[in-house]
């Protein structure tokens, strides 16, 4: 995660702040290497010959390969409100994850991560929820958009 530290009452004042991801390229090799471990070999992903002909004009990213990047993204997010002290920061799951455009090979995404809520679940474990927008480089259509759900164990 990033450098943020907060306490609960700080992290409850960031609720509605927004912060955005460094960029990550997104290279052929790591579509191929998703398309390898996952098995969706899908040609649109890994024949550059093929994909060409179609309207991406290119190999894709797979959108699961996006989705997968957010704990990347996240760490690689420097205002990122985080509670302080925290032992330990668990992928709960999604919500309402759509991918609305593709993502070249090459091209470059970051994540703009809104926090939307923070509570208490038991003591010494908390559930954030926050609004996430994938943005490629050049690109007015967000590559995706979900609801994240993390929980943080003090």
């Amino acid at each position: 995660m990033g450098e943020a530290r907060m306490t609960l009452d700080e992290l409850q004042a960031a609720i509605g702040r927004t912060s955005t991801s460094a960029w990550i390229e997104v290279t052929q090799g790591m579509i191929d290497a998703f398309a390898e471990a996952t098995g969706d070999r899908q040609f649109i992903h890994i024949d550059p010959v093929r994909a060409a002909a179609t309207p991406f004009g290119t190999t894709v990213a797979h959108g699961f390969l996006t989705l997968s990047l957010l704990p990347r993204m996240m760490a690689e997010t420097p205002d990122l409100p985080q509670l302080d002290p925290a032992t330990m920061y668990v992928n709960y799951g999604g919500d309402r994850v759509r991918f609305l455009a593709p993502v070249p090979s090459g091209a470059r995404i970051r994540a703009h991560s809104t926090l939307r809520s923070f509570e208490q679940k038991r003591p010494g474990q908390y559930q954030s929820l926050s609004d996430i927008t994938v943005e490629i480089a050049g690109h007015d259509k967000p590559a995706m958009i979900a609801e994240w759900i993390t929980q943080v164990f003090a």
